[in-house]
């Protein structure tokens, strides 16, 4: 009798999507070949596309399944269902007719417990989507393991994830079921529903993360099993407007994790490399330029936790403050106040008498402002660190930041240039977050680097006027925030410049306008390709982050490549069709049914 009803809730739900274009998912017990199966169906357009049995029964604790099911492990075959023959099997792909890089398959419940997952085989026959039909019940502290498991299955797949389990409404005789629902994408929760809710839960899978992932992960290999058959659907797909959170400050942690662990992973990872470098050379002093200013103030506290772990004298982390013609009192102030309240050695060296020395040789005004009075003072600079290192044999300590790096902002053989550059996959984002906590768990130093942060970002090579700064880096080159969120989605996602924009414009609608993001995502493109000839020959440094920009392991650009292509595309950011196109919607109801829209 459950059976029957089963084939006749089935063929109501049929009808029902006559009209209603979404791929649905549901559950539900089928006979094959005189064996009762526990099975998903794909749902379209009032069509049944294809019948999906289970492929691990749990026959274990609270679970029996056995009692009623089997396991399928043959091929692919074929059902009559309410009269209509339809494809039966675990090798089953759904591919959207109009979006053919769409291709969804199937696992249920138990199935992404065990240890020879149905998934495995399904991303490498091409699924990039995988749903589960689950009826898993809750106890204490099982929506942590299941969170862990479905973060842990689509990253290790480079997959997108769909979970459906059965909530309110199930029998609670012996068990109790939350229906907790999670969309996981590539390692990432981008939603779940909240326990003992009638949440519909909804947001996009974006397939550009996913091919980006897939291409780079050299040993993914998909698409090479014939077994599988791919069965297509009708759906044309667009999107009016995007829900799924875009995240602006893509280098920092989510408001849900520890933001104070997170900081400290980072740091200790720039200083464990640091220590390495230290013990590797057998060099047990360092010397950096301390301006002052957020990159060099970090650069200090990885010197400074180096030496502590190594027991070194902090009085070998060599600090040299070379005010010149721009130098403020107030980064002056700040440069000797860090390094008194770290204990290390300071040395104070104005360079401004060998700065004009140096540009009366080269026959230049010094009442000329130009590039080459501004690089003569990094340079100058630069010179006397690796000088004084030599002297005391000891190592310059780069501080430049890896936005920095990106967009060109240092100077050739001067600032660009050390024996070891600590902060080289930094964000600036990520620089400022770094310190911000540093100073929240360090009473003694939270005066001076809070002071630190509220300075704004400059070089400071131009003259100041009346002791206050003339040049502010960011009207001048854009909003740091924005050029890192232009590097991180270029970089790790691959996105076209039109995606590029398109996600700019949503991550930050309540702070710049579409022209302002337009403004500098030109002028990120194009210092990001005119100053690749100086990334060819950066120093060694940590790679710390999820991106980076050496020559040697991580990112591989001729000097000479162009940007002009990028430019070009930028102009045809006003065509959404083409940048949404590859997001899927996805939503999804309680009692185990899952469905693409």
């Amino acid at each position: 009798n459950l059976i029957n009803k089963t084939l006749d809730a089935i063929e109501e739900v049929r009808k029902a999507t006559i009209k209603n274009h979404t791929l649905i998912f549901i559950g539900a017990p089928i006979v094959c070949q005189d064996k009762l199966y526990n099975c998903a169906l794909a749902i379209c357009n009032g069509e049944i596309l294809g019948c999906v049995p289970k492929s691990n029964l749990p026959n274990y604790n609270e679970f029996y399944e056995g009692r009623h099911f089997v396991e399928y492990k043959g091929e692919n075959t074929s059902i009559i269902l309410n009269g209509k023959i339809i494809p039966f099997g675990t090798k089953l792909l759904f591919s959207n007719r109009y979006q053919t890089r769409l291709k969804v398959a199937v696992e249920l419940c138990e199935d992404v417990w065990a240890v020879n997952t149905p998934s495995s085989s399904h991303v490498l026959a091409g699924a990039n989507v995988i749903v589960n039909l689950s009826a898993s019940n809750d106890l204490f502290g099982k929506d942590d393991t299941r969170r862990a498991l479905l973060k842990s299955t689509s990253y290790r797949l480079n997959c997108a994830y769909l979970y459906s389990s059965i909530g309110i409404g199930e029998s609670t005789q012996d068990l109790v079921y939350s229906g907790h629902n999670i969309i996981a994408e590539n390692g990432t929760i981008l939603c779940e529903s909240e326990p003992f809710s009638s949440d519909v839960i909804k947001t996009e899978i974006d397939l550009d993360i996913l091919e980006s992932s897939r291409r780079k992960n050299t040993t993914f290999r998909s698409g090479f099993n014939k077994d599988y058959k791919t069965i297509y659907f009708e759906k044309k797909l667009s999107i009016k407007e995007v829900i799924r959170k875009i995240e602006p400050h893509p280098f920092l942690p989510k408001q849900s994790q520890d933001q104070s662990k997170y900081a400290k992973e980072i740091i200790r990872l720039q200083v464990m490399d640091l220590v390495k470098r230290l013990t590797h050379t057998n060099i047990k002093k360092v010397v950096l330029g301390l301006s002052g200013g957020l990159d060099s103030t970090l650069a200090l506290i990885v010197c400074y936790e180096a030496f502590k772990y190594l027991k070194y004298d902090f009085k070998d982390i060599h600090c040299l403050t070379m005010p010149c013609f721009g130098t403020t009192t107030r980064t002056y102030n700040n440069a000797l106040k860090l390094s008194n309240l770290f204990n290390t050695t300071l040395k104070d060296i104005s360079i401004k008498e060998a700065v004009l020395v140096h540009l009366k040789d080269l026959g230049l005004d010094i009442n000329n402002n130009n590039i080459a009075f501004e690089n003569a003072q990094a340079r100058e600079r630069t010179q006397l660190l690796f000088d004084y290192a030599n002297n005391i044999n000891g190592l310059v300590i780069g501080t430049g930041d890896l936005s920095e790096l990106a967009l060109g902002w240092a100077t050739y053989n001067g600032d660009h240039m050390s024996n070891y550059a600590v902060n080289v996959s930094v964000s600036k984002t990520l620089v400022k977050f770094l310190v911000n906590s540093y100073a929240l768990e360090n009473e003694k130093l939270y005066e001076v680097l809070k002071d630190i942060l509220d300075t704004p970002i400059s070089p400071e090579l131009l003259p100041s006027k009346e002791n206050k700064l003339t040049q502010i880096t960011e009207d001048i080159i854009g909003p740091y925030e924005l050029h890192d969120f232009f590097l991180y989605n270029l970089l790790k996602h691959n996105f076209t410049i039109q995606k590029i924009y398109f996600y700019a414009t949503i991550a930050f609608k309540d702070k710049y306008s579409n022209e302002e993001i337009k403004k500098w995502l030109n002028e990120f493109i194009r210092r990001f390709f005119n100053n690749q000839f100086k990334r060819s020959c950066s120093p060694d440094g940590p790679k710390v982050t999820k991106v980076s920009l050496s020559p040697r392991s991580s990112f591989f650009l001729p000097s000479d490549a162009s940007g002009y292509d990028f430019l070009n595309k930028l102009n045809e950011v006003d065509s959404h069709k083409k940048i949404i196109g590859i997001q899927l919607s996805f939503l999804f109801y309680q009692r185990s049914q899952v469905c693409c829209s």
